[in-house]
């Protein structure tokens, strides 16, 4: 016999929109606390949120929270989303609706999504873009690109920031084809720039969300090392790399000889990043580019063993220090004879030292 709890999930394709509406609002707090109510009858619950995601604002608004909550532990939750492309094509049009009031949480559906393996046929889907975005390219990643760029700070829909877009796109680029993506200029692109070109403006915005993302998406590109070198010249990567691990402390002429412009005469109000995890995914990314000689010299003449030092010295955090350890020594030490190697080792012996995608 079905107890309470099953027969209100029951309720979830009820035709009356009170009783679908009273029996959303009275699950959402066991999709945490009893997720496997959800996987009854061949995940039947699921298929039925899957739909009311399409329902009136409040129960797509609970139904998207369950899922969200449903899909971020659960791997066969998890699949069940991502192998329904008419699901993914739902998910895909509302968030580009500019009036649609949940927009962010479809983009934190999605976020969850990327998790999957399965994201990296993203890469290639296709479909007609909303008129409300600026590029016309037909593939769905340039689109939530543009949409991520456009939509910052409510400037596309007033309710939402599309801030969660960017853990799509960072774990899109841990694969080779989502780095390759991200570093090749778009033909639809009237700017001719690739597309890391338009995130990296955000390591230092307001949003912890997006400054975490874009700084995994950045560190994800640097694992592609032929890049190195482009990043640094063409994209000018170092300074908003370099930015976020400054604070208002000055250097002396010898320090700033070399350095960026943009890093030279700081504000006395200007401030750190404040999450340490953030700090060292920069930190990270500046090890990766240190793979090649040809990165060692450019961040020694870039001056990054100052910015390291004072990170050093006003940091708490033992990660953080570890980190600027690790970097410091590939810079300080003597490089071997230029005619016998190029390369270095990015990772220490120790297996907890390795650096992986994020």
């Amino acid at each position: 016999m079905p107890t309470q709890l099953e027969e209100l999930v029951e309720f979830l394709h009820h035709g009356n929109t009170q009783i679908r509406q009273v029996a959303a609002e009275n699950l959402v707090g066991f999709s945490t606390a009893q997720p496997s109510l959800f996987k009854r009858n061949q995940m039947e619950p699921i298929a039925d949120l899957k739909m009311l995601v399409k329902d009136y604002t409040p129960i797509a608004k609970d139904a998207l929270t369950m899922l969200i909550n449903l899909s971020a532990e659960d791997p066969e939750v998890l699949k069940h989303l991502t192998d329904d492309p008419k699901f993914i094509e739902t998910v895909l049009a509302k968030i580009t609706i500019p009036s649609e009031p949940n927009a962010d949480l479809f983009a934190m559906l999605l976020a969850n999504m990327s998790k999957s393996d399965n994201i990296k046929t993203i890469l290639k889907l296709e479909r007609e873009p909303a008129s409300f975005l600026s590029t016309s390219s037909r593939l769905v990643i340039d689109q939530l690109l543009d949409l991520f760029v456009k939509g910052a700070e409510g400037s596309y829909n007033k309710d939402a920031n599309f801030d969660y877009l960017c853990y799509v796109f960072a774990d899109i680029s841990k694969h080779e084809e989502g780095r390759k993506h991200f570093l090749t200029a778009r033909p639809e692109d009237k700017e001719d720039v690739i597309p890391l070109s338009k995130v990296v403006v955000f390591t230092e915005t307001k949003s912890p969300i997006r400054r975490r993302g874009v700084a995994s998406i950045i560190k994800n590109t640097c694992f592609d090392t032929s890049s190195h070198d482009g990043l640094i010249s063409d994209l000018d990567l170092l300074p908003y790399v370099f930015l976020p691990l400054m604070g208002p402390e000055e250097y002396s002429d010898e320090d700033t000889e070399g350095m960026p412009d943009e890093l030279q005469l700081l504000p006395p109000d200007k401030e750190r990043e404040k999450e340490h995890d953030i700090t060292k995914i920069h930190l990270d990314t500046l090890l990766l580019l240190t793979t090649t000689r040809e990165g060692r010299d450019k961040l020694r003449e870039k001056k990054t063993y100052p910015i390291i030092r004072e990170l050093h010295l006003q940091t708490e955090d033992d990660e953080v220090r570890e980190a600027c350890d690790r970097l410091v020594q590939v810079l300080m030490r003597d490089e071997e004879d230029e005619t016998t190697t190029t390369t270095t080792k990015v990772d220490d012996d120790e297996e907890e030292d390795e650096l992986v995608e994020v």
